[in-house]
């Protein structure tokens, strides 16, 4: 964890990774924390760039509430951003299988096989993505 107290954002708000370090400070040791305090912690983390703590809390998170889609996205993400892509893909997979029009995930998955070096299997998901956000090219 970042150790400096004093980040502030350039608007004067404080940067998240102080929100996580202080999150805890005055917590009940006793008390197990709850799924939406799990949830928010790792977006915190997510947002201060510690990807991989952030999707072993969100791992948690899903396991907890494998209905919701946020939070799988949320770790599809955080795989991504810290090069797990095996474990993102099959992340962003469920994620389509759950949503089919969550279009996010399709952009999501296809740059995930690219960066896999599976350029031709992601261009099938990259146009579903540009399909669901109307930036298809006009055709003559």
């Amino acid at each position: 964890m970042i150790d400096n107290f004093n980040s502030f954002r350039p608007d004067g708000e404080p940067t998240a990774d102080r929100w996580v370090t202080a999150l805890s400070l005055f917590d009940d040791q006793d008390r197990e924390e709850t799924t939406a305090e799990r949830w928010e912690r790792a977006g915190l983390y997510f947002e201060a760039k510690q990807y991989a703590e952030a999707a072993r809390l969100l791992v948690e998170v899903v396991e907890e509430a494998p209905e919701q889609t946020a939070p799988r996205l949320l770790l599809a993400r955080a795989y991504y951003h810290s090069a797990q892509l095996g474990r993102a893909e099959e992340q962003l997979r469920e994620v389509i299988a759950r949503d089919p029009v969550e279009h996010y995930a399709h952009l999501m998955l296809g740059r995930t096989l690219q960066r896999q070096g599976r350029a031709e299997e992601a261009e099938p998901w990259l146009r579903m993505a540009a399909a669901f956000s109307g930036e298809l090219p006009e055709v003559d």
